[in-house]
């Protein structure tokens, strides 16, 4: 299980085939990699179901392969999701927002931990064999915004940005204090399954990834980013950033876990960074000790070698006003309802809903 969603298996993958599982979205969310919040927000699960769904049957469309197999109807009589059906269907003979995703499955082996922040990646892909899940994290910006890691790892003029030197409002790395568009679209890797995430230079991704080849997982990650750039625009919204993880079969690589949803990718509408964005900056500004104590736990985690950062953390996260959780489960719903073009949930109009988030 991860802190969103639950993981389900039907039939285990094996060395040569894949197996077939399913997710189970819950009304969980994340921040900061902390895992399960102290609260929950209504509708979450069945919106990132619903957005994640429409975004792999429009990659579908633009035959960018996945390991997508349809959703499982709800029972009419039963607010907690389980699945009314055994055989999942397209997500328009759907009535209700699904909750429940099925998904062909690859190998996932254990990942050592050799201590001093080393993993045995060469473990894993003995045990892999050509049927695994890519242990990386492939990462697409459109723009750059305040605060991003990006800003620390190059300059302006590394990703072609051009920058007037004469101006004043530049941060500590020469990037302006405002939300940069990139000219091309920036595509980066990072660890998966390490306890702390880091970005990687080209060679180390390439030794990470095992056989799948490094061209074609950007290539892929590329292909995603334009047609939910393209659909993002359509309806009314800025697709920011995102990132997509694949599996290697067959000797082909293909999209898995979830694609394009407010949770995995940054949108924004009329100006206000939507959904997950908005806890994590509510976060930053009323609970800021909490936030530094994740930081230094996360600090002291790399220099004393320790796996779990989680361990070291002096704090715990407060939780959320009813006001807020009851405006985020809004944004989610109503912003689902937008970018899809249905109406699965009595929400807001996506306007209303944005507004009633700008000053939380």
């Amino acid at each position: 299980m991860t802190s969103v969603k639950e993981f389900r298996v039907e039939s285990e993958p094996t060395a040569t085939d894949l197996g077939r599982g399913r997710f189970v979205f819950t009304d969980q969310y994340s921040v900061f990699d902390w895992g399960e919040m102290p609260d929950h927000v209504p509708r979450k699960g069945a919106s990132l179901c619903a957005m994640g769904a429409y975004n792999f049957e429009l990659l579908a469309e633009h035959d960018v392969p996945t390991h997508y197999a349809g959703v499982y109807r709800r029972s009419d009589d039963d607010s907690a999701g389980d699945a009314a059906e055994d055989s999942p269907v397209a997500l328009d003979e759907c009535d209700e927002p699904p909750t429940e995703m099925a998904i062909e499955l690859t190998q996932v082996p254990d990942l050592p931990y050799l201590g001093d922040d080393e993993y045995d990646y060469d473990a894993y892909h003995d045990a892999a064999g050509e049927n695994y899940l890519i242990p990386l994290e492939i990462v697409f910006r459109n723009t750059v915004p305040v605060g991003s890691s990006l800003r620390s790892r190059g300059s302006p003029a590394e990703y072609g940005v051009d920058v007037d030197a004469s101006e004043a409002d530049l941060d500590a790395d020469g990037w302006p204090e405002a939300v940069v568009e990139l000219p091309d679209p920036v595509v980066e890797f990072s660890t998966k399954y390490e306890e702390q995430d880091r970005y990687l230079a080209r060679e180390e991704a390439e030794r990470i990834a095992g056989v799948a080849d490094l061209d074609a997982l950007e290539s892929v990650a590329l292909a995603v980013n334009g047609v939910l750039n393209r659909r993002a625009e359509e309806r009314g919204f800025v697709h920011e950033d995102g990132k997509i993880e694949c599996l290697y079969h067959g000797g082909e690589i293909v999209v898995a876990d979830v694609v394009g949803t407010f949770d995995e990718n940054r949108f924004s509408y009329r100006g206000q960074e939507l959904s997950k964005e908005v806890v994590r900056q509510y976060y930053k500004r009323t609970d800021p000790e909490w936030v530094a104590a994740v930081s230094d736990a996360k600090s002291r985690a790399r220099e004393e070698g320790v796996a779990d950062w989680r361990t070291l953390c002096e704090r715990e996260p407060s939780p959320l006003p009813a006001d807020v959780v009851d405006a985020v489960s809004d944004l989610y719903a109503a912003g689902t309802n937008a970018y899809t073009g249905g109406n699965w949930f009595d929400a807001p109009d996506v306007d209303d809903a944005v507004d009633a988030v700008r000053d939380l």
